[in-house]
């Protein structure tokens, strides 16, 4: 699946553009309908998000968390994904290391291995209003069902507003090969996380056949797959700038899409101060972007795995396991960007808030009638300490 798409994709941008960062072969020319896919040279373009408006959604606070619990419920993932409701948003808790496979059929990669981050949780808010104007960031949008960030397509820093109208190929994390066959890859915080359909985690779903909510927004908005919630296929031109359209209960949704941007790319609803929304980080250097060979990731579920990859005919690794601190691994690699020197040290995943988001206000709300799937320890979304953040 995904080799099809990179092929159909590659068809519609010059090689010579793609040549320096992945290792395709392709040979020019354009796809019929591939519009999108044109680059910034296109004159078609995607619609805006909706104009400004609030109370775009009747359901109430204790509905829309009821919501949320059901979403993370019915697809079965209540042991990777605990949900608890405040008066304003549901949080979202997990480690966000999920149980299906990682990092397979990647060749871009930036010598990172995924590591757990317990205490991770990501904002669902309720009845927000629609800004008017698309927001994203260098990091996570949306949070997935069973607890893993969702990040844009793009692997090269925060897009402005113009970028998002426009497929761009240098940042394209399918076609620079950096993504998994299950949508995702780490980062450099050695964290977990999708930036395109997360199909390894959907085969997971118990009810994955019903064209289920895949993933929230952090603006409250839920994200499904490919298609409409009842089956039906969207039209060509539909969905919006940041890949979404109206929803008649929600009011609004986002999709995830064969074509670019494949996922959720930015956010159309209020968030308040989305760089105060949680991202993991880790204080362990950092590699840069290689091209490989016969990558493959062997891990206990727990912290404790191995990642190996061949670099013009040497063999490279990063190995990990937990140790007592908290959050904490040993971590050893000899690495192409470290030269092939063996180095190793004790490091600490963090969760930062970036400031100014705190916990939520009016205090916890509790779960739907019938009851909810508790919190995690602590509560709220207070801010560790130091530490950097994980980039895409």
């Amino acid at each position: 699946m995904i080799t099809e798409q990179i092929k159909r994709i590659c068809g519609a941008v010059p090689c010579a553009l793609l040549a320096p960062l992945v290792l395709l072969g392709c040979s020019g020319g354009s796809a019929p309908g591939d519009a999108y896919a044109q680059g910034a040279g296109d004159t078609q373009r995607p619609g805006d998000v909706p104009e400004r408006r609030e109370n775009v959604t009747t359901l109430s606070p204790a509905e829309h968390c009821a919501a949320v619990i059901a979403s993370v419920v019915e697809a079965g993932f209540e042991d990777e994904a605990r949900v608890t409701c405040h008066s304003d948003r549901a949080l979202i808790h997990s480690d966000s290391y999920p149980s299906h496979e990682m990092m397979t059929g990647i060749v871009g990669t930036n010598e990172q291995i995924p590591l757990p981050a317990p205490g991770y949780n990501a904002p669902v808010h309720f009845n927000s209003a629609f800004t008017g104007t698309p927001q994203t960031r260098d990091s996570s949008l949306a949070i997935a069902v069973n607890g893993i960030p969702i990040f844009d397509y793009s692997a090269g820093g925060e897009m402005s507003v113009d970028d998002l109208y426009y497929h761009q190929p240098h940042v394209d994390t399918l076609l620079r090969q950096e993504i998994d066959h299950c949508g995702g890859h780490v980062g450099r915080g050695d964290d977990y996380h999708y930036h395109e359909l997360p199909r390894c985690m959907i085969e997971q779903m118990d009810n994955r056949d019903e064209n289920p909510i895949i993933a929230w927004g952090f603006d409250g908005f839920p994200m499904y797959g490919n298609d409409n919630p009842d089956g039906s296929p969207i039209a060509a031109g539909i969905l919006d700038v940041c890949n979404g359209q109206l929803d008649p209960v929600f009011g609004y949704r986002y999709h995830t899409s064969e074509e670019p941007p494949y996922i959720i790319q930015c956010l159309v609803g209020e968030v308040g101060d989305l760089s105060a929304v949680p991202t993991i980080g880790i204080n362990r250097p950092s590699g840069r972007p290689t091209l490989v060979e016969d990558l493959a990731f062997t891990h206990d579920g727990a912290g404790t795995g191995l990642l190996t990859y061949n670099y013009q005919g040497e063999s490279y690794y990063i190995q990990s396991w937990p140790t007592d601190g908290e959050s904490c691994f040993e971590v050893e690699w000899k690495t192409v960007t470290n030269g092939g020197v063996v180095e190793s040290g004790e490091y600490c995943h963090v969760i930062r808030t970036g400031g100014g988001m705190g916990p939520p206000p009016g205090g916890g709300m509790g779960g739907p009638p019938g009851g909810g799937m508790g919190g995690a320890p602590g509560g709220g979304m207070g801010e560790p300490p130091g530490a950097g953040m994980g980039a895409p």
